[in-house]
């Protein structure tokens, strides 16, 4: 039934009518008449962040552990430029959010108006669209079509502007199936079927494959990992993931290999090296993981399976691209397979399998433990140890400590893992953790910490003490900007510019103050009994984990080396010849 509503008004109708359960967003003059709708309503629940930088970061951890559209509020000017950093880590990783931004009324605009900020103009390169909406009759077809093109195709964020003015007219609204329609953005998502024939007949003749799985795995759902995971089990070869595809598939799996790329392990990279086929499977061939691109598997034939056609030979040139919904592409895949009733031989691939094996050997993720000082990765393998019964929701900051968790935490379910991957976010982990817990609210959630990553957006300690979020913090402190000190001391002759931090608050008290618990402690010994302390804790917890300041992050890639020039442990140098299987001769 049509209804005259006002803009604000048809703002939280749409929103409703999208199934919109939770937005994280900040209040101001500009956004006002939106705000005063919300009072009136009982159909969504608003979080108040302390910062809107957090609230996008929220929306992220919200989206990509539910597979929802994450929705932000916020007002004009400031509230908006505070956004951009969150929209364009959603950019980069692919995350469904929804962002509403107040603006100064239509009139104003382009006058310099208190609180004007040209929010369309400067999150254009940022966003997968955005409107300026200058009429009313307009607003209900902005927020529902950038509900559908940020859900559809490759998911990302959109930004729909409200001028003040437009919230108060008023114009009537019949729901979304009334709506003028939305679907002009259509994405390809079924692929041909003769790209499934000649990628099957791939799969048939190599002899040394490798499966490279991304982020885009989880984003096209449940049923696109399982399928995944049917297929590598029907082939029997070896699997690597991104960062972002941690999960895809069960990283305990015997043919899961390791991360790849900068920081991944030795068999994954040296396969990756030595392939002859190559299945890049919703990843962009990101630089963190290929190194240097004219040395990316140089001996193989490359197939990429993707939704989004703009990642096509972008870097890495390919021998066969596939467009469509991954899970359309990898059902077909398996449809085609048994129809035709073919299988594969793992005698084909077994001399294949021995090689991988002599490189898992190696152990590269292998490290001295210390009884006196608590090594990082002893840290997190106890973390893992003691609550991977419990299926956790991992997110993190950035740095050392977000490398050396992929590396040594488990994850056998998709969306558990919320980490910032292609911008690299300092202060990501902490509100992706809260909007995590907010949609998981009897799950345990842990934020793998750096103690000057958490800093960043520290403010959001008030928020989860407002929402009663039992969100545990767990920092791996080193008092040093971790990752830019390695850099410092293997890339820059060990000149340790402005990476020391000298003046961190007391974790202990902090959280204290905020209500919460704080922990800490120093000594190996102590580790099982505060990480079952922290678990056993019904709220929030920060634990302040003492551990050495010197240990280093390996395997490692050096900016423009390939993934046959890893630097293993501390004593590696680039120096010198490349041996067949990678070691650096010194």
């Amino acid at each position: 039934m049509m209804k005259k509503l006002s803009g604000a008004r048809i703002v939280i109708e749409a929103l409703i009518q999208e199934n919109v359960k939770v937005i994280f967003g900040y209040p101001g003059g500009a956004v006002l008449p939106i705000y005063d709708e919300l009072f009136k309503q009982n159909k969504i629940r608003h979080i108040l962040v302390r910062h809107e930088q957090a609230a996008v970061h929220a929306a992220e951890g919200y989206a990509r552990s539910t597979g929802k559209v994450g929705v932000v509020l916020v007002t004009s000017g400031p509230g908006a430029t505070n956004t951009v950093t969150g929209l364009t880590d959603a950019m980069m990783d692919s995350v469904p959010v929804v962002c509403i931004s107040g603006q100064v009324p239509t009139h104003m605009i382009g006058n310099d108006a208190f609180q004007e900020a040209d929010i369309v103009g400067i999150t254009r390169p940022c966003t997968k669209h955005n409107y300026l909406v200058k009429e009313i009759s307009k607003l209900a077809e902005s927020i529902h079509s950038a509900f559908h093109i940020a859900k559809n195709g490759r998911p990302g964020p959109v930004l729909v502007d409200i001028p003040k003015d437009i919230q108060t007219f008023e114009t009537k609204y019949g729901g979304k199936k009334h709506t003028k329609s939305f679907a002009f953005y259509k994405p390809h998502t079924k692929p041909s079927f003769d790209t499934i024939v000649k990628f099957v007949n791939l799969l048939e003749k190599s002899k040394k494959p490798i499966f490279y799985v991304g982020g885009g795995v989880i984003n096209s759902g449940s049923r696109a990992s399982l399928y995944l995971k049917k297929l590598l089990k029907i082939t029997g070869f070896p699997c690597t993931q991104t960062l972002m595809g941690l999960g895809a598939t069960p990283t305990s799996d015997d043919q899961f290999i390791g991360m790849l790329g900068m920081h991944g392990t030795y068999e994954a990279n040296l396969s990756m090296n030595k392939s002859d086929l190559m299945i890049c499977i919703g990843a962009r061939f990101d630089d963190r993981i290929t190194g240097k691109v004219s040395g990316f598997s140089p001996k193989s034939k490359k197939v990429h399976l993707d939704i989004d056609a703009s990642s096509f030979n972008k870097s890495v040139n390919v021998d066969l691209l596939i467009q469509g919904d991954l899970s359309k592409i990898l059902e077909m895949t398996l449809k085609y397979i048994e129809n035709k009733r073919i299988s594969f031989s793992k005698e084909k691939i077994s001399a294949w399998w021995i090689q991988i094996n002599k490189w898992r050997a190696k152990n590269c993720l292998n490290y001295k433990n210390s009884k006196s000082i608590i090594k990082p990765q002893y840290a997190l393998q106890r973390l893992d140890f003691l609550t991977k019964h419990l299926d956790p929701f991992i997110t993190t900051e950035v740095g050392q400590h977000q490398m050396w968790a992929a590396q040594f935490l488990t994850f056998n379910k998709p969306k558990h893992w919320m980490t910032s991957g292609g911008l690299g976010t300092m202060g990501y982990g902490l509100p992706a953790a809260m909007g995590v817990q907010i949609a998981h609210p009897k799950d345990l959630v842990i934020d793998v910490a750096g103690e000057a990553s958490i800093l960043m957006n520290i403010q959001e300690m008030s928020t989860i003490k407002q929402y009663r979020l039992p969100v545990k913090i767990f920092i791996l402190n080193n008092h040093y900007m971790g990752m830019v000190r390695q850099w410092q001391e293997l890339l820059h002759g060990n000149r340790l510019s402005e990476s020391y931090m000298d003046s961190l608050p007391d974790f202990v008290k902090l959280a204290e103050s905020f209500g919460a618990t704080g922990l800490r402690i120093s000594k190996p010994g102590e580790m099982d009994d505060l990480i079952k302390e922290m678990i056993k804790i019904k709220g929030p917890v920060i634990c302040d984990v003492v551990v050495d300041p010197k240990e280093n992050c390996f395997p490692m890639i050096p900016s423009g080396s390939t993934h046959d020039q890893m630097l293993l442990g501390p004593n590696d140098k680039l120096e010198g010849e490349i041996s067949e299987e990678g070691m650096v001769l010194v």
